[in-house]
């Protein structure tokens, strides 16, 4: 279990549903999160940017015949950022006699 940890730089809505997606899958192509997430281009890559400066994402760019791809995965740091701050949340919920894991 990891330890708890309230990470504002994922705290915030949009990058939060981001790393939640990273983080069941191994590596997300930028087109798949920018519709699951409903941003624009320009917004995505904003986040995604602040993601990889804090070390939380890693960002690979490739072709695919002549169009460029951009997938993303979320780094060791990110990963062990987003169960932290996961396990924080859990323990704040947890304090209202309440929980946030289904059937509990």
């Amino acid at each position: 279990m990891s330890t708890p940890r309230f990470d504002e730089l994922i705290h915030a809505p949009t990058r939060l549903s981001l790393v939640s997606l990273l983080a069941a899958t191994e590596w997300a192509e930028f087109r798949y999160l920018r519709e699951h997430l409903g941003l624009s281009d320009s917004a995505l890559s904003k986040q995604l940017t602040t993601l990889e400066q804090a070390g939380y994402v890693t960002i690979r760019k490739s072709f695919v015949g002549k169009r460029p791809r951009t997938s993303v995965t979320l780094s060791s740091a990110g990963r062990a950022a987003f169960d932290g701050h996961v396990a924080a949340l859990q323990e704040i919920v947890a304090r209202s006699g309440l929980t946030v894991l289904p059937g509990g």
